[in-house]
């Protein structure tokens, strides 16, 4: 049963704190009267199913949890950390409309709210934050600069035979937990992990020699882990299709869902191996998978000194803001992406969309080398005055340096949602969870930059 607003958020013993202490400190104050606006939750009783909203086990108050959301990207807290933190802080709780009697959510709630309502519940929040802005606050965006950041997946650094290794341990796991539905007479996945990860040993010694032979016997180690790799996934297979096959009676479904997810995995585990076998015979290798664990994310090349090669998520930011003065603090869009390493032009389509829907028409637009005069002034055409980096300008001189100073706002404040709001990696696997974790950096910023205007 879904529940919007808690009970009453005071007990005796809220009463009886001193006044200073019941006190909010002046930001999480103007945060507390923002949500306590009830529009701002439409977005979760319209995603919430209608068999589910009256039916079941209470669930703990949207409001509460958002709250704990808006906490816990602030601080860069985990769950665990933020439920502990919150229990422990009068002012929190109080925030968080948790009285001093009250126990706080288990984390794994937490979690699986933060699951089950998505990145499009949160991006709808945004939009609603967006309008509540423009108005109530009369916001008018005149501006806007856009620029596209790799968000990290928390996996490691990716390499062949690692991948290698893991594909066999996986798959000789799951296996392990799926042979005793498929009866008698089954077999299962040997496990080849040991004998994978004794290459994987092999190749790190023999690195570490740079002899001049290193680089043929590297190769030759990993085709070996790519052949093991291979023979796991034909028992794999097998396995699944003998689940489909005594897939009747009690127990069928069961039996299906298992060859299911055996034959993912088995997908996944041949593509190692494929891109093994590409790798040997010198052949350029396109959507490389580099993680198991998160089958989305992909190798980024940016540039950076820092890290040539990212693995994540390309996220396109655009913040709409009054005017181009130094300094100046807006409003974030909800950012699209796609999986793999999209270009700056394939994500602006997406972006203009959100200015469409907001009912924003910036005039001034400010823009990095990436983009194209001709897919811009398509997408954007009620812009008059478009700057981009090296590419196009805007006629005049002093207008040009107005808007390049402005465009350099835009990695700032890049940096400042990956410091500040938790956007620098992504806790959550797959493409959903990036854009989950993204969508409440997004949303607690601008909670925060509306609250600033409040004040």
């Amino acid at each position: 049963m879904l529940r919007l607003v808690g009970p009453q958020a005071e007990c005796l013993f809220d009463v009886g704190l001193p006044v200073e202490v019941r006190e909010l400190p002046e930001d999480l104050a103007a945060l507390d009267v923002l949500l306590d606006d009830a529009t701002l939750f439409a977005p979760i009783w319209e995603a919430w199913s209608v068999s589910a909203r009256g039916d079941g086990r209470p669930s703990i108050p949207m409001d509460r949890f958002v709250r704990l959301m808006v906490v816990k990207t602030r601080t860069g807290w985990g769950y665990e950390t933020l439920v502990r933190e919150v229990s422990d802080s009068i002012h929190l709780r109080r925030f968080c409309r948790i009285a001093l009697s009250a126990r706080v959510p288990d984390e794994s709630t937490v979690r699986k709210l933060t699951r089950r309502l998505g990145h499009e519940v949160v991006d709808e929040i945004t939009r609603a934050v967006i309008d509540k802005a423009t108005r109530e606050r009369r916001f008018v965006g005149r501006a806007v600069r856009i620029d596209s950041t790799v968000v990290e997946s928390d996996i490691r650094y990716p390499s062949d035979a690692a991948l290698a290794a893991d594909a066999t341990r996986v798959l000789a796991r799951e296996a392990r937990k799926v042979t005793r539905l498929a009866g008698r007479g089954a077999r299962g996945v040997r496990d080849r992990s040991r004998s994978a990860g004794r290459k994987l040993r092999a190749i790190s010694r023999t690195v570490a020699r740079r002899t001049g032979q290193a680089k043929t016997i590297v190769l030759r180690l990993t085709g070996e882990a790519g052949e093991l790799v291979g023979r796991s996934v034909r028992e794999a297979r097998k396995l699944a299709r003998q689940l489909r096959d005594r897939a009747r009676g009690p127990g069928a479904r069961a039996k299906r869902r298992a060859a299911d997810r055996l034959d993912e995995l088995a997908d996944l585990a041949a593509k190692i191996a494929r891109q093994i076998t590409q790798r040997l015979a010198g052949q350029r290798i396109t959507d490389r998978l580099v993680s198991l664990s998160d089958p989305d994310a992909r190798p980024i090349r940016k540039g950076k000194l820092r890290a040539p090669t990212e693995f994540g998520f390309v996220f396109q930011l655009a913040e709409i803001t009054e005017n181009t003065r130094r300094g100046t603090r807006g409003f974030l869009l909800p950012a699209p992406t796609k999986v793999g390493s999209p270009n700056e032009p394939d994500l602006l389509p997406d972006t203009a969309t959100e200015l469409r829907r907001a009912g924003l028409n910036p005039h001034d637009v400010a823009l990095d080398g990436g983009f194209q005069p001709g897919p811009v002034a398509e997408q954007l055409p009620d812009a008059t005055k478009v700057f981009i980096s090296g590419r196009q300008s805007t006629g005049s001189t002093h207008t040009d340096r107005r808007l390049a100073r402005y465009r350099v706002g835009a990695e700032g404040r890049i940096s400042h949602l990956k410091r500040g709001y938790g956007m620098r990696r992504t806790r959550l696997r797959g493409i959903d969870g990036a854009r989950t974790t993204v969508g409440w950096s997004i949303l607690t910023y601008n909670l925060d930059t509306l609250a600033i205007r409040t004040t």
